[in-house]
């Protein structure tokens, strides 16, 4: 699908074995970040998302356990799995997307490039196909 990506997030290795240590900085992501929010404690038979963006762009890490993201164009679906910290998926505008399938513990982070409007959400699948058609 057209400008979905998986982009490497810089690693730094502790030589002393102390742990890893990333960054997300204005290179990294192709938008200037507006909000950040995470999703925690969601239940493994629980969904998330299931909408579409008109404007606003999207960058999600799993910071820990892992989840799928289902991406649909209206033409091909397309199901990506984050399952690691120095890994994030970019979605852009007008894709329509869903998370499930979140294992125990699964922290997503979700980097914006808007605040929150809420005339920019496409919440109903057919509204999101009539939209990407016109």
């Amino acid at each position: 699908m057209k400008n979905i990506k998986l982009i490497d997030i810089p690693k730094i290795s502790d030589p002393d074995g102390r742990g890893n240590l990333s960054v997300i900085e204005k290179t990294i992501i192709p938008f200037d970040i507006k909000r950040v929010y995470y999703l925690y404690d969601v239940p493994s038979d629980s969904s998330r998302g299931g909408h579409a963006h008109i404007k606003l762009q999207q960058f999600l890490i799993a910071l820990s356990g892992s989840f799928d993201v289902v991406l649909d164009n209206g033409n091909q679906k397309q199901t990506i799995t984050l399952n690691r910290p120095n890994k994030g998926l970019y979605i852009p505008q007008g894709i329509w997307r869903e998370l499930d399938n979140f294992s125990a513990g699964a922290l997503c982070l979700s980097l914006v490039s808007d605040v929150y409007k809420e005339e920019d959400y496409i919440r109903e699948y057919n509204d999101f196909l009539k939209y990407i058609m016109r």
